[in-house]
């Protein structure tokens, strides 16, 4: 089972649970913790490989990725816990997992609150995607996912997102890493399922207004998806919870808050 830490509240019923992105683990939510452990209960956990969830490692090379099983990962850690329903807070590749949790689980997901969402790769990233595919067993992983980083993260301001992530990649295995990274391979159809096909639970987008790959493409889901919002943050990146952490704190717990 994935690695995972509980924090329960006093007198709430209700669960959040917390997914982060590739390359990343439970850390990156290390500014959120203190605020959203003071209205609900909080589930933080750390995919597969990632953070302390290194378990089995000769199992886990034997077996191939795909976003249903390390989704079913999530879903094993909320059964054992036995969380009836949750709100999902992701971030980056971790809203890619949450809603394809949602799609499999419609059930299990109270709302969906997606950080810095991927819906759709533009051009540039789908040309990232393919050198990053052609490359990364020729060179280390971590060169790679530092360019990564940079093209997402470019701006000085984006600094300290940058520096976490690449500090938490460097924990990965590079043959843990090319298990992730051959995940790419069936991300374009599944983006494009999750574009059509609208679901029937609240949804907050939080994203950057500097997140020049993504930004464009939520807009027009938020628009066109009943049930979902935009919150469009200014000054800042891909990775709002960390860039700009008061307001995601204010603007994500108001939200759960009038879920109920």
């Amino acid at each position: 089972m994935l690695h995972y830490i509980t924090y329960q509240h006093k007198t709430s019923t209700t669960w959040v649970t917390f997914v982060h992105g590739a390359g990343g683990s439970s850390s990156i939510w290390y500014k959120q913790i203190r605020e959203f452990k003071k209205h609900f209960n909080v589930l933080l956990l750390d995919l597969r490989g990632h953070g302390n969830s290194k378990f089995g490692l000769q199992k886990v090379f034997d077996e191939k990725y795909t976003f249903d099983v390390i989704t079913n990962d999530i879903v094993e850690v909320i059964d054992y816990e036995k969380i009836e329903k949750t709100h999902f807070v992701g971030i980056s590749l971790g809203t890619i997992l949450i809603r394809n949790l949602a799609e499999n689980y419609p059930d299990r997901v109270e709302s969906m609150v997606m950080g810095g969402a991927i819906m759709k790769l533009n051009l540039r990233s789908q040309i990232l995607m393919k050198l990053g595919i052609i490359f990364k067993s020729v060179i280390p992983y971590i060169w790679l996912y530092k360019f990564f980083a940079f093209i997402i993260m470019p701006n000085k301001n984006h600094r300290e997102s940058r520096l976490l992530f690449v500090r938490e990649a460097k924990k990965l295995y590079q043959k843990e890493f090319i298990r992730w990274f051959k995940l790419t391979s069936e991300i374009n159809p599944l983006l494009r399922f999750f574009r059509s096909a609208d679901i029937n639970i609240p949804t907050l987008y939080v994203m950057g207004e500097e997140d020049y790959l993504f930004l464009p493409s939520i807009r027009k889901i938020a628009k066109s998806h009943q049930n979902s919002q935009l919150v469009v943050v200014e000054d800042c990146g891909h990775v709002v919870n960390v860039e700009q952490p008061n307001f995601f704190n204010e603007k994500v717990v108001a939200y759960l808050i009038g879920q109920k």
